[in-house]
């Protein structure tokens, strides 16, 4: 087994555990650049793999009393809808679509981890439970077709709009990113087939183990970390891997075309 691929686990599980997003964003990558999957199948599987480890990561946050329910329904519910509609569109959208889509949300995901989260003082002109509603089938959607679990939007959005402290935020992102990731891989299952794509579940399978452990470290070390400094290293990470996604699939476009 490739030893990035092993590192790049831990990573996606430290990222899940510290800041309750960002483990799908490393995901894709993973897959395609260093697993040499086609982006289609990388996307089904990194669904699955961050709907697991964000499963066993959210446990300690619901142990702890820091999920709010209302909101993981409120956002969560509208999201798994969006997500279903995202996958069912996959199907009609190229794979290097999907991956220029993927590296700029990877750039939005960055100047969201760069800025920090400092006020809940926000003009209301929409209801805030309608504008979370709105929020997750959004977020949803852009799961379902690129793979990611928008964590890096729910963290921020559940902050702003549903007022909660940030641990809270971490701990229902994450249960949410479990729903959205398992209907979105459930769908996925009629875009591999009509591609002619079989998961590879050894590889699925390391990941998700190394993944959990890095989450458990994650998890324990999130309150003796600073926040913000982590999301800025982070954001470093996301803005190189974001303009390397770009640049090598126009090229890549390009290439075959010539």
């Amino acid at each position: 087994m490739n030893i990035f691929i092993v590192l790049g686990a831990v990573l996606i599980g430290l990222s899940l555990g510290l800041l309750g997003s960002g483990g799908s964003i490393i995901t894709v990558p993973l897959l395609i650049y260093v697993a040499d999957e086609p982006a289609k199948l990388a996307i089904a599987e990194s669904l699955f793999i961050v709907g697991c480890i964000s499963a066993f990561g959210s446990l300690s946050y619901v142990k702890r009393g820091l999920v709010n329910w209302k909101f993981v329904m409120l956002f969560g519910l509208p999201s798994m809808l969006g997500t279903y509609f995202g996958a069912w569109t996959s199907q009609f959208v190229s794979g290097e679509a999907q991956l220029l889509t993927f590296s700029i949300v990877m750039l939005i995901a960055s100047r969201s981890m760069f800025a920090p989260v400092t006020s809940t003082n926000i003009a209301e002109p929409v209801p805030r439970n309608l504008l979370v509603i709105i929020t997750g089938v959004l977020v949803g959607a852009i799961a379902g077709l690129v793979g990611v679990g928008g964590g890096f939007l729910i963290v921020p959005a559940l902050f702003l709009l549903g007022k909660l402290a940030f641990q809270q935020a971490i701990g229902s992102s994450l249960i949410i990113i479990t729903m959205q990731s398992f209907i979105g891989y459930l769908k996925y299952q009629d875009v591999l087939e009509q591609f002619a794509l079989t998961m590879n579940w050894k590889i699925v399978s390391v990941i998700i183990f190394m993944g959990i452990l890095g989450s458990i470290i994650g998890v324990r070390i999130a309150d003796k970390i600073p926040q913000q400094q982590i999301k800025k290293l982070f954001a470093i990470v996301l803005v190189v891997l974001g303009i390397y996604i770009f640049g090598t699939t126009i090229f890549d476009y390009f290439l075959n075309r010539s």
